[in-house]
């Protein structure tokens, strides 16, 4: 259990100026039965030093120690013998220093008030002790949570995009094998745009924002190996304005968009085919529209690691909490993905 150093030096001035408005009271009360101030004055420190002792050592014990709900008789029984020390101090220790014979029967008389007032101001004291560092276990424990879900969001996020290097190198690496033995200048071509788009990735990652600019600079670079893959068969139109380059978005977030738009636009057709990437500002959301070719009678469901859109729209969920971000829908055979990101 932790809490802030200022936490607890200003409780323990709390505490001594309790302390001392206590034994200020207790000196006068006992000055009123006719007591002069000496005696009244050491009857006053004794006792409350005895109580200040009881209270700290109850605090401590709360400290390190949290009684469950059946366990509150002990706490009060602890309560009980710590308050049961002081009053021994006060009919033992006392009549030993002030040997005033009335005194000694006022100390007496006064055995059970000194009883139950000790009792009551350990109680309080454990009482406090109790909900203080409970309180502090409470926060503790939320703090623990929250740090435990940050770590397994960003593990998450992290497995998340490992997932796209190996999917997408995978497709590349067999083009490569595929060029080598007829088009080796497009090979080396296509390793050296390959090279510098898995660089990219390296210095990316959740936590750090990119503009759009930035993202559709590298997006760049896999088009350039895709178009090594497919030659003119593949046609790419981007377009945005000029204020919406500077809107911010996760790194990595459109490739496996424009890889999917890819696979099922021109996976199944023979002809070329053009995938269209808008981004436009919506309210306070930088809007990216993908748009590709889609004949749901031709097109025919493969396999993968189904990384794509589902891996996207989790990444945004980590990110905003939220699971509305994407929006996919098909129209006279053009199939749109829509994805909204907030803006700060």
């Amino acid at each position: 259990m932790s809490a802030p150093v200022t936490t607890f030096a200003n409780l323990r001035w709390v505490f001594l100026t309790c302390g001392l408005i206590w034994t200020a009271l207790q000196v006068y009360l006992i000055h009123s039965f006719g007591f002069d101030w000496y005696v009244a004055s050491v009857d006053g420190v004794i006792s409350a030093v005895a109580l200040a002792a009881s209270c700290w050592l109850i605090d401590n014990t709360l400290r390190f120690y949290q009684p469950s709900q059946s366990s509150y008789l002990n706490l009060l029984i602890w309560c009980g013998l710590l308050a049961g020390v002081c009053l021994a101090i006060s009919r033992f220790v006392l009549p030993l220093i002030i040997t005033l014979p009335e005194y000694y029967i006022f100390v007496t008389k006064s055995i059970v008030i000194r009883f139950f007032t000790n009792f009551l101001a350990i109680g309080w004291m454990a009482m406090i002790s109790l909900v203080w560092y409970a309180q502090q276990d409470h926060k503790e424990n939320e703090k623990r949570k929250a740090e435990a879900e940050k770590l397994a969001k960003e593990a998450e996020l992290y497995n998340l995009r490992q997932q796209l290097q190996p999917h997408f190198l995978f497709n590349s690496l067999n083009s490569i094998n595929a060029l080598i033995g007829f088009k080796p200048d497009e090979a080396r071509k296509m390793i050296h745009q390959l090279s510098d788009f898995l660089r990219g990735t390296l210095k990316k990652d959740d936590q750090h924002m990119v503009t759009l600019s930035e993202e559709l600079a590298h997006l760049q670079l896999y088009l350039d190996i895709e178009k090594v893959r497919f030659g003119h068969r593949l046609q790419t139109e981007i377009s945005c304005d000029d204020f919406c380059k500077v809107a911010t978005l996760p790194p990595l977030l459109l490739q496996p968009v424009v890889e999917n738009a890819i696979k099922f636009g021109l996976y199944d057709t023979i002809g070329s085919v053009t995938v269209s990437i808008r981004g436009e500002m919506e309210d306070n959301y930088l809007q990216i529209i993908v748009q590709n070719p889609y004949d749901p009678q031709t097109a025919k469901p493969r396999q993968g690691t189904g990384f794509g859109l589902s891996g996207m729209q989790r990444r945004l969920h980590l990110i905003y909490a939220r699971n509305d971000l994407v929006e996919t829908f098909v129209n006279d055979n053009i199939f749109t993905t829509i994805i909204k990101v907030p803006q700060a």
